[in-house]
């Protein structure tokens, strides 16, 4: 799959898309994904973890151009929904604002009838978004010091971001 922005596409009404300040919920994400004719859902949590390259991390700070991000998610979910007919929900919530260690800051799920189509998709959307959504990330270090990082940045350089 790949995600092309050509056209305006609009979200599907049984599809949940958000970037939010608030805290995330997983029986919220959980609940948005719900369908009668799923066999699967499939949902992936990040979350802020103390460590990047072994550099003590003490929280993040995320910012994102909402509308451009938005529209990214909704492209996100045309292309699954190309590619794999059958997925009935596609979830996609991002925080912004800074986060501690252990906070929720994306939530991605993907409900439809087979539970490897769920995956595919699940994995597909969140690799879609580090590398296309226009939201960034502080890194605060135990020691006092910050940088900025895209996370697409940290995907395609390889680094463990």
């Amino acid at each position: 799959m790949t995600t092309t922005l050509t056209s305006a596409v609009k979200p599907k009404a049984e599809d949940s898309f958000a970037i939010s300040f608030a805290p995330l919920s997983l029986e919220e994400i959980y609940a948005n994904s719900y369908d009668p004719a799923n066999g699967a859902v499939v949902m992936m949590s990040g979350v802020v973890r103390n460590q990047t390259d072994g550099k003590p991390v003490i929280a993040l700070e995320y910012q994102a151009y909402e509308p451009m991000a938005l529209r990214i998610f909704y492209q996100i979910a045309a292309d699954i929904r190309l590619s794999t007919p059958d997925v009935n929900r596609v979830v996609i919530h991002h925080r912004t604002g800074r986060l501690q260690v252990g906070e929720i800051s994306v939530l991605v799920a993907v409900g439809c009838p087979h539970r490897s189509e769920a995956f595919e998709a699940c994995q597909y959307a969140i690799d879609t978004l580090k590398h296309e959504a226009p939201i960034w990330k502080k890194e605060h270090w135990e020691d006092g010091s910050s940088r900025w990082v895209s996370i697409g940045a940290c995907e395609t350089s390889g680094d463990n971001c």
